[in-house]
């Protein structure tokens, strides 16, 4: 049977985008960001930052390397740490992403202990990857070991009762309305616990 466990299916998400390439840091630029971003002018940043307005312009323009006393002063009166100065930008464009999924018409992946439907699966690149289960599970002895991947994961019960198991932790038995956040490197699995199939939404934060 092809291997369609959600860790196969993260990996599915990734692979349906290209890989970017990161672009050098130009600091200047970065701090300048920083400084609009927070509403300050040149001379209330640099007078916050405890720096002449000359020497805050200098290293904007990349006339200057900063000193890492400058750095701090810098990170201090733009009220954020100082490798945050070095994280690089988001892009500011809106791109105007949206994805919408009927009713039963995501992409359906199968298995012995779930039916997953992939939901927004038009989109690559995702940093989440949403998807809606139903849990067929009924032991745990029905699972191969513990599920466990890269990132954080939200599950949320829409119909039935579960018990989640997690590795570090006892089990939880969740009904409608509940939801749980993890670490989804943890092992963990789902069964369900009512007469019915019990159906989840689950949400992986990519890593």
């Amino acid at each position: 049977m092809s291997d369609k466990s959600p860790k196969s299916l993260i990996r599915l998400a990734r692979e349906n985008g290209d890989a970017e390439t990161a672009e050098p840091l130009d600091l200047g630029a970065r701090v300048r960001q920083l400084r609009k971003a927070g509403g300050l002018t040149l001379e209330q940043a640099a007078q916050q930052a405890g720096l002449a307005r000359s020497t805050l312009s200098k290293i904007e323009n990349g006339q200057m390397s900063p000193t890492y006393d400058a750095l701090k002063k810098l990170a201090e009166g733009l009220s954020i740490s100082v490798p945050q100065l070095f994280t690089p930008p988001r892009k500011d464009q809106v791109n105007g992403r949206m994805s919408m999924t009927r009713r039963g018409e995501g992409q359906a992946h199968a298995t012995a202990t779930y039916e997953h439907e992939l939901l927004a699966e038009s989109l690559t690149k995702k940093s989440m990857l949403p998807y809606k289960a139903r849990v067929r599970a009924r032991k745990m002895d029905e699972f191969d070991g513990w599920v466990r991947h890269d990132g954080e994961e939200f599950l949320f019960v829409l119909t039935g009762v579960i018990r989640l198991y997690t590795e570090f932790y006892e089990p939880i038995e969740m009904r409608r309305g509940d939801s749980a956040y993890y670490d989804a490197s943890m092992g963990h699995n789902v069964i369900s616990i009512s007469p019915e199939d019990a159906e989840i939404l689950w949400v992986t934060a990519l890593a």
